[in-house]
């Protein structure tokens, strides 16, 4: 299969490089470039916008069915085009291909969750006396502006488009410059099913100019942003300016609890391939493995063995465990990072070193004894690094877990129920996994605390967060 033509898609029609300023984008398996992508003028971020002020006055007013009809169909068009849409993922993103296919599924299982929701907006009449009447109503907050990064190419377009198409509202997407085809095949699939060309919109541009020009504007009501904490926080000032409504899901550092009752080899087998989907390019990926003394040893050496056996490689070849990193910046940061660390004093067990001649391939790296001084203890890694650090008690780990400003996820493995309770009350994340790494779920809310950001993606709540609130009293 070829990389498809690439283009914005802006009032239903397919907008190409024409005059415009192009981004290349680069196969990260070969660093060879698959296309140009055209990037938004004003002029065309303008039609966007007046495109996204139709379509909210038509689409607030569609029956919830007509809706959940477009949603039911767009899933059903991702099943049959899973093959498509997964090709052109590895192709531009680099994850395996089997992961690619999992992540058209996630889509599938959002969007039909989604359509059953748009039936399930729910107000309430309050108790009033004789004569009075009180109601609680949902309504579509409006335009939405939906920011998408490059690591989730399918999966982070789905979120930002099937919850303002479900409560109603338009949206204008603008996805990641080096992931672009798989975002335009996932609105594709919306458009397709029926979705009235003026609500759904697809821009990519210099990402500055395109958020100062949107968020600029009173016709966009709502931002849903993923991302960077630092990036977040510039978008959040930007959205001040008009009380813009704001979904942030940003930056993590996940910490991973292991406490000595466990049975080591159990864990290994599912956290050392959770660590390297993705390449470790995972707002959730655990990073700092917080270990008890009693197995810090055992699951220090077991971990570097089964990271150290990982195939890396094409993620077109279906024998491949992990693909390339997503883009040049990547190695650069691993590199950066990790000889931070080993120059702090931490000790390199395996990996740390690109790998092959082409391509933007790093190893699987495993580092120990990790001074809490050194940058990638602080720093989210966004990459292939796991960090083990050895801890005695139940409440030094916790310390630690949260020690960070990120809350977004946190793993946890022990046999100990009363532990397994306070864990949940004490340790600081928006999403606590114990003695499993599923924490998502179309029906599960996705978002984080304190710099992790706030609001939630999936679940009622994401639908919740395009709507707002509206108490109407008559007498």
């Amino acid at each position: 299969m070829s990389y498809p033509q690439l283009h914005m898609i802006i009032d239903g029609e397919k907008i190409p490089v024409a005059h415009r300023r192009v981004h290349t984008v680069v196969n990260p398996a070969s660093g060879a470039a698959l296309g140009d992508l055209p990037l938004a003028d004003q002029a065309d971020l303008e039609r966007a916008l007046a495109a996204a002020q139709r379509g909210f006055r038509l689409w607030r007013d569609t029956p919830a069915a007509q809706r959940a009809a477009v949603l039911t169909g767009a899933a059903r068009l991702l099943r049959e085009r899973q093959e498509e849409i997964a090709r052109i993922a590895t192709l531009e993103e680099g994850k395996p291909l089997a992961e690619a296919r999992i992540e058209v599924m996630m889509n599938v299982n959002l969007f039909e969750f989604y359509a059953g929701e748009c039936q399930r907006f729910y107000g309430r009449e309050l108790v009033r006396p004789p004569g009075m009447r009180s109601t609680v109503v949902c309504e579509p907050v409006g335009p939405v502006a939906a920011f998408a990064p490059w690591n989730f190419p399918i999966g982070n377009p789905g979120r930002k488009l099937g919850a303002p198409v479900a409560a109603g509202c338009s949206v204008i997407l603008k996805a990641a410059e080096e992931a672009p085809g798989s975002a335009l095949a996932v609105l594709q699939c919306l458009l397709d099913a029926g979705l009235p060309q003026e609500v759904g919109q697809a821009v990519f541009g210099v990402p500055d100019e395109v958020s100062r020009h949107l968020l600029a504007s009173p016709i966009i009501r709502k931002l849903s942003f993923t991302g960077s904490t630092a990036v977040g926080k510039h978008l959040m000032k930007l959205a001040a300016e008009d009380c813009k409504r704001t979904t942030m899901e940003l930056g993590g550092h996940a910490p991973v609890l292991v406490f000595d009752d466990v049975d080591v080899e159990q864990v290994l087998k599912v956290m050392v391939p959770s660590k390297h989907r993705n390449a470790g390019q995972v707002c959730v990926s655990p990073t700092r493995f917080i270990v008890q003394e009693g197995i810090y040893r055992r699951f220090r050496d077991g971990f570097v063995e089964h990271a150290a056996r990982l195939r890396v490689g094409n993620g077109l070849d279906e024998s491949v465990q992990m693909g390339p990193m997503a883009n040049p910046r990547r190695p650069e940061a691993m590199e950066r990072l990790i000889g931070g660390a080993v120059r702090a004093g931490a000790k390199l067990h395996t990996g740390g070193r690109r790998l092959g001649e082409q391509g933007y391939y790093y190893a699987p790296t495993v580092l120990s004894e990790v001074p809490q001084s050194a940058p990638i203890m602080n720093e989210e890694p966004f990459g292939p690094v796991a960090l083990i650090n050895p801890f005695r008690t139940e409440e030094e780990m916790i310390a630690e877990a949260n020690r960070l400003p990120y809350g977004l996820a946190a793993f946890s493995w022990t046999g100990d129920c009363g532990r397994q309770r306070r864990l949940a009350r004490e340790v600081e994340s928006g999403m606590l996994c114990i003695n499993t790494t599923a924490l998502g779920g179309s029906d599960a809310p996705f978002g984080g605390v304190k710099w992790s950001g706030h609001g939630s993606e999936n679940g009622p709540e994401g639908v919740m967060a395009c709507l707002v609130v509206k108490a109407v009293h008559e007498g």
